[in-house]
């Protein structure tokens, strides 16, 4: 299933990325270099993971319309955005993304600042574009968009990131209750906006809408506990990066606090209870529920 589903995955990225591009704006005019480096970041590779995930939720709901697209798009402008911004001196101070120079190592430090100014900003830009397309619910696409506000700011991913930085640049005594916090905010959080967007978008009802919320949260949490996983137990051939990065720079993760068995049977907690929520409701997308799946056993 891991190889079908990896290979329908790679099909359904590809597709979200040509939507992506399509926004991005011209490479032209006196400001051209800020187009460069935010479609240099768009481009610099990624599994499209969030306006698939939207788009998959969509489609199991029954949507019809491009609005979508707006909102697919966007997503991923903030997703490329925030890691444009962490990969800053002032942040992780990373040269290389995916085995590619990142975005400042390229342009410079200022305009990768610019860049990822410029990528959310945009991102804002084309999900309201969503308006325009011809039969698009405007109640719809208001809540949709109050969803990518919340999730994308202070009580979402930036939040979570804040406590991450704060934990890591004052060396403040990381705990299990701020793990938790980083891991629904930081990582859950845009995961949560992918899937709710999908719904909302689609017509899904409120209950229904929560339910989605729940499923993505769990998902969301259980990705970033393997991520940790991986980082011990890895292949660094198939993960494309040095395994053992956490404890060489001491950073203190789930498997810190519960080993690394324990990590692993909460992965399968998360997950099981993320599928059977799922299941609950009248509808299929049986890519969607292999998809879940992966993405928590995965192995890069």
């Amino acid at each position: 299933m891991a190889t079908d589903v990896k290979t329908r995955l790679t099909d359904r990225a590809a597709e979200a990325e040509k939507i992506v591009v399509k926004y991005l704006p011209e490479v032209s005019g006196m400001q051209r270099t800020i187009f460069e480096a935010m479609e240099y970041s768009i481009k610099a590779g990624g599994k499209r993971l969030r306006p698939v995930l939207m788009s998959e939720t969509f489609k199991l709901f029954g949507g019809k319309g491009e609005a979508i697209d707006c909102f697919m798009a966007a997503i991923e402008m903030i997703h490329t955005y925030s890691l444009v911004h962490d990969d800053l001196p002032s942040m992780d101070n990373d040269m290389l993304r995916r085995g590619k120079p990142t975005t400042h190592a390229v342009y410079g430090e200022g305009m990768g600042v610019l860049a990822g100014d410029a990528l959310l900003n945009y991102a804002f830009e084309t999900a309201l574009k969503s308006f325009n397309v011809e039969g698009a619910s405007i109640d719809r696409n208001i809540k949709a968009l109050q969803i990518l506000s919340k999730k994308a700011g202070v009580f979402g991913m930036i939040g979570g990131q804040v406590v991450d930085v704060e934990s890591e640049k004052k060396h403040e005594t990381m705990t299990e209750e701020k793990i938790d916090f980083i891991y629904e905010l930081k990582t859950g959080a845009l995961i949560e906006a992918s899937m709710e967007i999908g719904a909302v978008l689609a017509g899904a009802s409120e209950d229904e809408i929560k339910l989605i919320e729940s499923v993505a949260s769990k998902i969301g949490m259980a990705f970033q506990i393997q991520d940790d996983i991986l980082d011990i137990e890895g292949d660094e051939a198939v993960l494309g990066k040095p395994i053992g990065s956490d404890e060489r720079n001491e950073k203190s993760t789930y498997v810190t606090f519960k080993g690394i068995e324990k990590s692993k049977e909460e992965v399968k907690r998360l997950t099981d209870e993320a599928i059977d929520n799922l299941k609950k409701l009248p509808y299929e997308n049986d890519f969607l529920m292999d998809l879940l799946q992966y993405l928590v056993y995965r192995d890069n």
